[in-house]
């Protein structure tokens, strides 16, 4: 029986780069992964991919909407080839999972593939082609999510698809009605609506994106609308049925009227749910929660001591980089180190275009809590840099406390939000000012200039380019 010094179980974000840091640190590391490659939900069936289809509709409807206004003419009709999308997505994963194999080789990490159970505490079962038994001194769970349903819809994966069978569709869908208004069912919604598909969005809260700023929301809202989403906030959906070739979705909306939607394919994106199915985690001693998470303590550690979670598993942002975060800790952690994860510092964005960011406290949030605080705000359309790529939706919010002026939170709708969000994290990591943030010289012309702006905003009200 082969003994580790750590066994992760889960080969997603958190897991493998866990791994790579325990392995990094000096102890002998193991991977078990049920499926054939690494990477988990995100490389796989997740993050990777859907950026990939991401960019390749937004090149498409480039081509077809704006090209002519850049005196760009191209001969004949521009065509859509699917199949072609389709495979190019598959090999940017196949890229990336491979370039996974690459690093656990050279961090010399053994790679189990199965599913990997606990016999108990520090013995685990691998159950692949063949079952092995490996032994660990510590284990960390990195088992993930998957997507959830609501317990009246079932998903034929077919007509009644996931995100994971959205990602592989044969055809263009003619109208495709989305469940959710959240970051998965728009960006998924928005690759098929710039290829032909007539999008209807289906939202249980009154507005999209229900966990992010109002003000993000409302933007957001209002450039899919223009972009030709119909989106029915306030919605109860209540019954999904398959008929043929056509699914019929009935929601109430918050009249209590009944509203029917007809279309060939349904994206059910309610949600995901952690995943411990085979774990066998009671053996351990692991204690889940009542919704099925991983219970963990501050130092991610399990109700057994020497098993430690991360990831979509335990609470929190369902985020690879949040999961990634929590693999480098538990990791430093075992090697006697003193990590430290701000979880109010971990942004969240979603990939549409515009992009939407945001890290630390909403306008909401702050309200509820009683904190006094001061906002600042910049539209995009107000930039050189905006103006010159036609990008000019959106704006960037600064929040920031009322006395002090520490930045609290920041918000931004706009092209490339999703890489300027990077630059409020470490400012609030340092704890920056609004002003701060002013005085800083950005270069121009570039997007991250209306940070600058909405930080002058929220110190004393005196942007210069509005």
């Amino acid at each position: 029986m082969n003994s580790y010094d750590v066994a992760v179980i889960g080969s997603g974000p958190g897991g493998y780069v866990a791994a790579i840091r325990c392995a990094q640190l000096g102890m002998k590391t193991a991977i078990i992964e049920k499926y054939a490659t690494l990477g988990g939900t995100c490389l796989n069936v997740g993050c990777i991919p859907s950026k990939a289809l991401l960019d390749s509709s937004h090149h498409y409807e480039d081509a077809i909407k704006h090209f002519e206004e850049h005196g760009i003419d191209i001969p004949g009709d521009i065509k859509v080839n699917l199949e072609k999308m389709i495979a190019r997505k598959q090999s940017v994963v196949d890229q990336t999972t491979s370039g996974i194999d690459f690093l656990m080789k050279k961090n010399k990490i053994d790679v189990y593939q199965g599913i990997g159970s606990f016999k108990d505490a520090t013995h685990i079962t691998v159950a692949g082609e063949e079952t092995t038994e490996i032994e660990a001194k510590n284990t960390i769970i990195a088992t993930g999510s998957k997507p959830s349903s609501l317990p009246f819809i079932n998903i034929d994966k077919e007509r009644i698809i996931t995100s994971t069978e959205a990602l592989k569709l044969k055809e263009i869908p003619k109208h495709l009605i989305v469940i959710g208004g959240g970051v998965i069912g728009l960006e998924l919604g928005q690759v098929y609506k710039r290829l032909g598909a007539e999008v209807s969005v289906v939202e249980y809260a009154d507005r999209i994106l229900p966990t992010m700023d109002a003000g993000v929301s409302k933007e957001l809202n209002k450039v899919l609308k223009k972009q030709k989403f119909k989106i029915n906030a306030s919605h109860k959906v209540k019954s999904v049925e398959r008929v043929g070739d056509e699914v019929v979705v009935k929601a109430d909306n918050k009249k209590g009227e009944e509203v029917e939607f007809k279309g060939d394919y349904c994206l059910v994106c309610v949600g995901r749910r952690p995943y411990t199915d085979g774990l066998n985690a009671e053996a351990a001693g692991v204690k889940l929660d009542e919704r099925g998470r991983v219970e963990v303590n501050d130092h991610l550690q399990t109700s057994a001591s020497n098993i430690y979670a991360i990831g979509d598993v335990v609470k929190g942002a369902m985020l690879a980089h949040k999961a990634e975060e929590e693999g480098v800790f538990v990791a430093e952690t075992l090697a006697g180190q003193k990590p430290h994860i701000d979880y109010n510092l971990i942004p969240g964005v979603v990939y549409t275009w515009p992009e939407v960011a945001a890290v630390g406290k909403t306008e909401e949030q702050l309200k509820e809590a009683g904190i006094a605080y001061k906002a600042g705000q910049f539209p995009m359309r107000a930039l050189g840099r905006s103006r010159a790529s036609m990008d000019i939706d959106g704006f960037v919010k600064v929040l920031a406390d009322k006395t002090t002026d520490e930045i609290l939170g920041v918000h931004m709708v706009g092209a490339r939000a999703a890489d300027m969000i990077a630059e409020a994290v470490v400012a609030m990591e340092y704890r920056a000012s609004a002003e701060d943030i002013s005085r800083m010289s950005h270069a121009h012309p570039t997007f991250t200039e209306a940070i600058k702006e909405a930080a002058l905003a929220a110190t004393d009200n005196r942007p210069l380019h509005v």
